[in-house]
């Protein structure tokens, strides 16, 4: 297992990136396309990791903004790799660069289905329900 992450938008570990998101978030789940790939792209830094094999397995990216403060968005694995404990590890690995890069907290929208996830991470809800793409999400917050 390996993670790794790029700036880059050209760079082969961005198209896996979005390789894992459009099967995630635009077939499985009817995001649009220009939701989905928005305009943040090239500000954030992309998280993808591979398996033993090289196979891509998850992902998620990191958004900066203001001091202190990133946010994780765009988090999916691969329908094969779920319930495999890899979501924890592309999260884990997001929080510890946030934090190696002087972050003190993370915020996210955490898709309703995915509340107990974030929770058992350390993750508190705030605030009420609110939709993002159609689909009903909650803010969450960790402190690092």
């Amino acid at each position: 297992m390996k993670i790794v992450h790029t700036k880059d938008t050209m760079s082969d570990i961005y198209l896996d990136a979005v390789k894992i998101r459009r099967q995630v978030f635009m077939l499985e789940q009817g995001v649009p396309g220009e939701i989905e790939i928005d305009k943040y792209e090239a500000a954030c830094i992309h998280f993808v990791l591979y398996g033993e094999k090289n196979e891509v397995i998850a992902t998620c990216r990191l958004l900066p903004l203001e001091d202190g403060l990133i946010k994780l968005q765009r988090m999916a694995v691969q329908k094969e790799f779920r319930g495999k404990d890899y979501g924890r590890l592309i999260v884990e690995g997001a929080e510890l660069f946030s934090k190696e890069q002087g972050y003190n907290t993370i915020t996210l929208g955490a898709q309703i289905t995915a509340l107990g996830f974030y929770e058992r991470m350390g993750y508190i809800k705030e605030g009420e329900l609110f939709l993002d793409a159609n689909i009903e999400h909650y803010k969450m917050n960790k402190t690092l």
